[in-house]
This record gives C-alpha cells, sequence and structure tokens, in this order.
C-alpha cells in the first residue's frame, strides 16, 4: 500500500486505531474552533457537523499540479441518559460529573469526513468526498473509589464525557451496542469501506 492517509486530529486514540488497521498516515494541523457549530442540533448532526467543518479548517501542504491526497477529519460526542451532549470535560471536576452521570448509559456518535483531493491550478480541489455518521450505545462504570485512579491512569481527561475505554479503562466498560472502534473515536469498518469506494487501497 503506497497511499498515505492525511489525518487532520490529535487523538491518541484516532492514531492508535490507524496503527493496529496498519493504514499509513500522517498528522496535518486543523484550527476548527467547535463551538461555532450548533450545539442545539441532534447528536448526530452535531458530530457530523464539526466533522465536516474540520475538513473546511486543514492546514494542507503545498502541493504540485495533479497531486493527490487523503484527507480524513473526524469528531466523537456522547449523549447521557438526561439527553445532554457531552464533550471533552472542562476540567477534573466536570470530568467526574460526566463520569457518574455515565453510569446510566450513553448514546456517541463518531462523525468522520474523508476527501480525495486533487491539485489543479495552484489549488487542492475536492474530487471526491464521503461525509458519515455512526451510531452507537455503551455502559461505562466506574465506582466511586476507582474514579481518581482512573482518571490518573486513563486519557479519559482528553476524551469526549471523559471516557476512554481503551487501554486502563477497558476495565469499566460493561457493555457496547455497536462498533467499539467508534466509540475509541473512529469507526474503522465504515472507515475502511470509505477508503476502498474512494481508491485508497488502489
Amino acid at each position: 500500500m503506497k497511499k498515505t492517509l492525511h489525518l487532520a486530529s490529535q487523538s491518541y486514540s484516532r492514531q492508535q486505531l490507524l496503527k493496529e488497521s496498519q493504514i499509513p498516515f500522517t498528522l496535518l494541523a486543523q484550527d476548527a474552533d467547535e463551538s461555532a457549530c450548533d450545539w442545539g442540533l441532534p447528536i448526530d448532526q452535531v458530530v457530523a457537523a464539526i466533522s465536516l467543518y474540520k475538513m473546511e479548517q486543514v492546514i494542507l501542504p503545498a502541493g504540485a499540479e495533479g497531486d493527490v491526497m487523503f484527507v480524513i477529519t473526524a469528531d466523537t460526542l456522547s449523549q447521557d441518559a438526561n439527553g445532554m451532549i457531552q464533550g471533552k470535560p472542562k476540567d477534573r471536576d466536570d470530568a467526574i460529573a460526566k463520569i457518574k452521570q455515565a453510569r446510566e448509559g450513553s448514546v456517541l456518535c463518531t462523525g468522520f469526513c474523508l476527501d480525495k483531493k486533487i491539485y489543479r491550478d495552484g489549488a487542492w480541489i475536492i474530487a471526491e468526498r464521503i461525509h458519515e455518521v455512526v451510531r452507537a450505545e455503551y455502559l461505562f462504570y466506574v465506582p466511586d473509589n476507582w474514579i481518581d485512579t482512573y482518571l490518573e491512569k486513563s486519557i479519559g481527561l482528553s476524551c469526549s464525557n471523559g471516557i476512554a475505554v481503551e487501554l486502563f479503562g477497558a476495565q469499566f466498560l460493561k457493555y457496547i451496542r455497536g462498533s467499539y472502534s467508534t466509540i475509541v473515536g473512529l469507526p474503522m469498518y465504515e472507515v475502511r469501506e470509505a477508503l476502498e469506494r474512494i481508491g485508497f487501497f488502489e
């Protein structure tokens, strides 16, 4: 496989999923202000809007006429049992509140935007785009006496809803309805299918 996927995300979890799937990738920066999106929409529409907005804000490298590149952005949000959409915790206290609320179960959506771009006349243009949202449900239960240890040893403080189901956090994941990788932050089954449709593996 000679092509490289350009991931516009600093997420450790998304990078690990691509590494484990043996999909060659490199990192790009993007400067999207997620708060500019309408958080009053249903959760699937919010993650769809943010993943698309991130794509619009990707800082692309210089190209040469006819160059082709594949770029992916993604966003993951949880919704608690009260219907509140939860992003990354603001601080430790917010993380603890989110973790306790998650004991009642959560809905999660990960949206991704995958572009095949071609360099024409001095600019990158979109040759093909796939934009999808994948949904899952899960129960993540961290008992009170484990919360401090969980926050110390997991990457939860940098994750949607304060929840990291991988690594140290795996022992607190009670059940999933849907895809594990969707909860981690990148729905790999759908991403692989999208990469295949867009010609990445050719």
